[in-house]
């Protein structure tokens, strides 16, 4: 079934965008046209960003109270509920997602992440808090006020669509901010879902406006004046584009971007609980994933015995149509993704490591952007493949000797997003966890990294800024303190 969208969603209207323009939307698996959604012009956009400029200088969704705000987001998380089953068949489609993937991480742990934010967070942030008396050469008392920092610009990626969408629109919303979302030209379909969500929900004109489009609308955004905060999710060559482009105008930049995250298996480690980590942040979506742990660091006394449980479990994975139930990886998002994890398992194999299973396109699937679950052997942390994401289907076995080693070969990187640890003893993991450099930590499969309480968010290259929970209303948030005196000397 065609979704067509050939209207861009502003000021709470369908507009149709100025040049009339309409690009088709490709499924990965089939390279079939499943599809339509329209190109936005620098015009365009800046309708969208003048009309939530207006919504936020003179219409009532910052000044409404918190709980009015809560009321209309959880009329909107209820649509989206509504409307699950609906947005994991175009996901499917859109994205390349396997079934229960789609099921899970792309529609109903985001959609409850929304909620929890509109329904616990929102309602328990103090928006105002009291400042103690201070005594000098009078008496003064006032409040610390938290108010919405303005209109903010969404930008977000092609691998998880709704996730990354929803995780942006979530705490702009609760914060009191209007927002124009713009997602990746790959997977624009569910993003335009959200606007008539909005307004069935009630949600007030120009609070979310969506444009899609490529390299210009996204300049747009980043560089005009009248946004006061960027939201960017992609690679570290883009965001570090939009911080340059939003320079100028001192805008605030919220970036989620890369990662080459470690996995720590020390000599005593579980390693048939450890196997599941491994093969699943290989093989889950593909391998599209910036936090997925994708550097297996492994006590050298363990090494041979992981590398076989992960090779015969790694080549057992059915790769194909993800619409199919008992798919266990569907294909890349796009052919020039597939080229570009083809070129640095390439330059894996130049440089001397060896792939252990996989390397190649699996046999039979002539249509769509699959490549096999691959994993390298041999490999030191110094070479292109231990540094480079490839945000695809690719893993990679370091050996380590002691425990300051495995931390040393971790953080020797130039992302710090994710990580994980392995060991016996609790105590001896959560020192490990300790000392990484990155924004979150697994001890021993812990899933913290997928509640809506705990930040999410890097160090380094890996981003500036967080995501979900307080942290991630924080951040479209601005602090202002008010002041007056009780008496005077």
């Amino acid at each position: 079934m065609l979704k067509e969208f050939h209207d861009l969603f502003i000021d709470g209207a369908w507009v149709a965008p100025e040049s009339g323009r309409t690009e088709s939307v490709i499924n990965p698996a089939n390279e079939e046209i499943i599809g339509i959604a329209p190109v936005a012009s620098c015009g365009d956009v800046s309708r969208a960003i003048q009309a939530a400029r207006t919504a936020f200088d003179d219409g009532p969704w910052p000044r409404m109270s918190v709980r009015e705000r809560s009321a209309v987001m959880i009329r909107m998380a209820d649509v989206l509920e509504k409307r699950q089953e609906e947005l994991v068949e175009l996901n499917v489609a859109e994205s390349g997602s396997t079934r229960i993937g789609a099921q899970t991480f792309q529609t109903s742990i985001p959609i409850a992440h929304f909620r929890d934010m509109a329904e616990r967070v929102l309602l328990k942030y103090p928006m105002e808090e009291p400042m103690a008396p201070v005594f000098g050469g009078g008496i003064g008392q006032g409040v610390i006020s938290r108010e919405p920092f303005g209109v903010a610009a969404l930008v977000s990626a092609y691998n998880f669509p709704l996730y990354l969408n929803l995780m942006k629109l979530a705490p702009a919303l609760a914060a009191g901010c209007t927002t124009v979302l713009k997602p990746a030209p790959t997977t624009p379909l569910e993003a335009f879902i959200l606007g008539e969500v909005a307004d069935e929900a009630g949600l007030p004109p120009g609070v979310l406006n969506i444009v899609s489009g490529d390299i210009e609308a996204g300049v747009e955004l980043s560089t005009n004046p009248r946004v006061d905060v960027v939201s960017f999710t992609g690679s570290e060559i883009v965001g570090r584009k939009v911080l340059e482009q939003a320079a100028p105008t001192l805008k605030k930049v919220i970036l989620e971007l890369g990662g080459k995250s470690a996995n720590i298996i020390s000599d005593d480690a579980d390693l048939h609980r450890a196997l599941g980590s491994v093969v699943r942040d290989t093989i889950l979506h593909a391998g599209q994933g910036c936090a997925f742990l994708t550097r297996t660091l492994v006590h050298r006394s363990r090494i041979d015995e992981l590398t076989e449980l992960v090779t015969a479990a790694l080549a057992a994975v059915k790769v194909g149509d993800p619409a199919a139930t008992d798919t266990g990886m569907g294909p890349l998002g796009s052919a020039a993704q597939r080229a570009k994890v083809e070129e640095l398992i390439a330059i894996g194999v130049d440089e001397g490591a060896t792939i252990a299973v996989g390397g190649g396109r699996p046999a039979g699937l002539d249509k769509g952007f699959y490549i096999e679950p691959t994993l390298f052997v041999d490999v030191d942390n110094s070479m292109t493949i231990a540094q480079r994401e490839f945000f695809g289907p690719v893993g990679v076995i370091i050996p380590f000797d002691t425990d300051d080693e495995a931390v040393r070969i971790a953080n020797d990187s130039e992302y710090g997003l994710a990580g994980g640890v392995w060991a016996k003893d609790p105590v001896r993991a959560y020192a490990i966890a300790k000392r990484l450099r990155t924004g979150y930590v697994t001890v021993n499969g812990g899933g913290g990294g997928l509640s809506p309480h705990g930040p999410f968010g890097g160090y380094k290259q890996s981003g500036l800024g967080r995501e979900r929970g307080d942290a991630g209303l924080e951040e479209f948030l601005q602090t202002k303190t008010i002041a007056w005196g009780v008496a005077s000397g």
